[in-house]
């Protein structure tokens, strides 16, 4: 039996560690803590007790300390802090351009309350043949791929699917983005479909294994929350066709792999963008390409 030693591979995206084990940006802020510590300590050191000074000093020093080391959710504690700050002071209420929101009737009362700020939005349209217009950052070309069981493959047949999935990332030529969402079942239809057809089956066995089905399907819509994994392709180019030849590229290299690339349509690619604003909203229907999709952030 051959065996082969797992090699671990480096995070390209980690930080350098400069002193300690520390990273520069922890550094700094251990730094910066340290330094207004001190400074305190000679601006009021000589009219305050040791013990007073260091019951002050203390809260100050375990959140810098906290600051520098503590992680939330893969994040570091101060950009996860400066996040919700920036969201804290960001406007919740958005509208459209001022050109395209229509002005208020001059009868309507002005209440009192933080102003609706303009929304901008990082994609300007979709083309007709699905793509994303980013304006001046180009295009983006939305896929959805297909998946499969990697555990219940053998080890040669899961070395294969990894030397393929690695043949594609080395014929990456630009920025590309694999998303993986899960959103809501709506099981509404299929079972009023099946529950309409099960009374036109000649066969009674047939009839009520159909019906059996449908009632089955309703029950479990009931009692759970159904969810839909969805995986997605995504890859931006400055012009159309070289989007569309990059999707065309990986449609050939992980369909060695057993993998299906479908591009998403407009339509798709509207609903999609929709359900992304909210996602449990019922299905958008028929949108223009350049209609502003909004949602009222929390």
């Amino acid at each position: 039996m051959s065996w082969t030693e797992p090699v671990r591979i480096p995070n390209v995206d980690q930080e350098d560690r400069i002193v300690g084990g520390f990273t520069a940006r922890q550094v700094a802020i251990l730094g910066a803590t340290a330094g207004v510590l001190y400074t305190a300590y000679l601006v009021a050191g000589e009219g305050l007790s040791l013990l007073v000074f260091a019951a002050v000093a203390l809260p100050i020093a375990l959140a810098g300390l906290l600051l520098a080391i503590g992680r939330r959710g893969g994040v570091a504690l101060d950009r996860y802090l400066l996040a919700a700050l920036r969201h804290a002071r960001r406007p919740k209420h958005l509208i459209g351009p001022p050109g395209d929101a229509p002005s208020p009737p001059a009868w309507i009362a002005i209440r009192p309350g933080p102003r609706p700020a303009p929304l901008r939005l990082p994609a300007h349209g979709v083309t007709g043949d699905g793509l994303i217009d980013l304006g001046p950052d180009g295009v983006a070309a939305v896929a959805e791929v297909s998946t499969l069981s990697f555990a219940l493959r053998t080890p040669n047949e899961q070395d294969a699917l990894v030397a393929v999935f690695g043949r594609w990332l080395h014929s990456l030529s630009g920025p590309a983005q694999i998303l993986i969402r899960a959103e809501q079942v709506d099981l509404t239809g299929i079972i009023s479909t099946l529950a309409g057809q099960a009374r036109t089956l000649a066969h009674p066995a047939l009839a009520a294994a159909a019906q059996e089905h449908a009632d089955f399907l309703a029950d479990l819509a009931a009692r759970h929350e159904l969810l839909r994994r969805q995986v997605l392709l995504i890859v931006r180019e400055p012009s159309p066709a070289r989007a569309l030849r990059r999707l065309e590229e990986a449609t050939r290299l992980l369909s060695a792999c057993g993998l299906t690339v479908r591009m998403l349509n407009g339509h798709a690619i509207k609903a999609l963008l929709a359900s992304c604003f909210d996602p449990t909203a019922p299905p958008c229907p028929q949108l223009e390409p350049t209609e502003i999709i909004t949602r009222k952030r929390r």
